[in-house]
């Protein structure tokens, strides 16, 4: 009410400035033009709300102009009467004067068009407010509906990897079951706890680096139970690290690609280094192996299910250039795989 009060009156200052003059009565100048615009502020409620009555849509506009012309006529003739009982309050008309023909006389013999301009200008100007609040409105439908089909494609993303990765492990788990089953207790026992941690982390896109190296841990239990010395891991993850917040299920999809892929078609076996970096603004998350490598005409489209679906989810948690999975040969034989993820989206939570 108040920011109203202000706009109109300024409006009315505006307009009595090319009125004054040095023989005039500026007060009485400045008081006339006021309450003039402090009529048509009074008037916007009612304007407003006979518009919102309209039985017309908001995108016919010539059909709401052309009505808005036809009720701009009676609405010019109460802005004049009310105009008349303001300058009586202010002292610059008499009410006898007020209460006359005289404010309608006037308004029809030459401020008619200017009035219904005013009044034109006024329904202008909250179609425009309408409009404005329609789109915000629209906008913030659409990118309710992009989130939503972004959680939903996240999760459904999350869904086929823990199949996969299951599936993974219970073959590793079946293989040693006749052989050594003192072994697949073992390893029945780590995979246990990998489903609980799967589990725990539930519908969480996104969890401590440090939950991740526990996960990655007791899959890598039972990949030392399987290959026994002939991998080795090498962990390099600065504990400034550890507290950062990184997609659910990263790690272990990457050194499961380096062992099945690298390892286990090379004779003796080999090493994986997994190492976490901090780079300015980026966390760099890479895994590399010394195993049989990418082979002879291998394109970057060839990945399998674990890496690929670990790909698409980084793309739609992390839409910002640069980052990504990246695959490449490794210096000295083998595969390396860096993740890039912006630290900015990746801040350290707060305890729950």
């Amino acid at each position: 009410m108040l920011i109203s009060l202000l706009a109109w009156t300024a409006v009315g200052v505006v307009f009595a400035v090319p009125r004054f003059a040095p023989n005039a009565a500026g007060w009485f100048v400045l008081r006339a033009s006021l309450t003039q615009w402090w009529a048509w502020g009074l008037l916007v409620p009612a304007i407003i709300a006979v518009d919102r009555h309209l039985p017309i849509a908001v995108n016919k506009l010539g059909t709401r102009l052309a009505i808005h012309i036809v009720i701009g006529l009676p609405f010019t003739l109460i802005q004049s009467y009310v105009a008349a009982v303001l300058q009586v309050i202010v002292g610059v008309m008499a009410w006898p004067d007020a209460m006359s023909y005289g404010p309608m006389h006037d308004t029809l013999k030459g401020g008619f068009l200017w009035s219904l301009l005013v009044y034109l200008l006024v329904v202008g100007g909250w179609q425009a407010v309408q409009y404005s609040q329609h789109y915000l409105a629209s906008q913030l439908r659409l990118e309710r509906l992009e989130r939503n089909f972004s959680e939903a494609r996240l999760n459904a993303l999350r869904m086929q990897l823990d199949p996969h990765f299951l599936f993974n492990a219970l073959n590793t788990v079946s293989s040693l079951v006749v052989s050594q089953p003192k072994l697949a207790r073992s390893m029945i026992e780590q995979l246990g706890d990998l489903l609980r941690l799967s589990l725990e982390s539930g519908g969480r896109q996104q969890v401590r680096l440090s939950e991740e190296m526990e996960f990655l841990g007791h899959y890598l239990a039972i990949q030392k139970t399987r290959f026994g010395d002939s991998m080795r891991v090498i962990l390099d993850v600065p504990a400034a690290a550890r507290d950062i917040m990184v997609p659910s299920l990263i790690l272990q999809p990457l050194v499961e690609n380096a062992v099945r892929h690298g390892l286990s078609p090379r004779p003796g076996g080999g090493t994986i280094w997994v190492r976490v970096t901090i780079d300015n603004a980026w966390l760099c998350i890479t895994v590399e192996d010394d195993g049989v490598g990418l082979g002879d005409g291998w394109t970057d489209d060839r990945v399998g299910l674990g890496l690929g679906v670990t790909r698409e989810r980084i793309a739609m948690l992390h839409p910002t250039e640069g980052a990504g999975l990246r695959i490449a040969p490794r210096d000295g034989g083998g595969t390396r795989v860096r993740v890039s993820i912006p630290t900015r989206a990746a801040e350290v939570p707060s305890d729950e």
